[in-house]
């Protein structure tokens, strides 16, 4: 089933991304973590859904520079390394989720 997260407040900083959803769930994302989960087509194969984007290529000190809204379900981020074809929605964000309740949660 899909539910219908919103981003009530985001914050972009040095170490990575601070996401308040409307349900008062509170999200941190690193960098990195956000930049090799990108599922565009520059960084995975369209039709087998097949990784392109080796993790190990992606710096450590990745930034997000700028964000972009898409719209009223997902989020473009400008990259330090100048990639900006990727498009989050917020369901996969939430999906991404690294925090312990939200893990807990994916694997039930």
């Amino acid at each position: 089933m899909t539910t219908n997260h919103k981003v009530s407040r985001l914050k972009i900083g040095d170490d990575g991304l601070d996401l308040e959803w409307s349900d008062g769930h509170m999200s941190h994302y690193e960098s990195k973590y956000l930049r090799i989960n990108c599922s565009c087509a520059e960084c995975v194969e369209e039709w087998t859904n097949r990784p392109l984007l080796d993790p190990a290529t992606v710096e450590a000190n990745i930034r997000i520079e700028d964000h972009i809204p898409v719209g009223k379900y997902a989020i473009q981020f400008l990259w330090s390394d100048t990639h900006y074809t990727g498009i989050y929605p917020f369901e996969l964000l939430r999906k991404l989720c690294p925090c312990d309740e939200c893990k807990a949660n994916a694997k039930s």
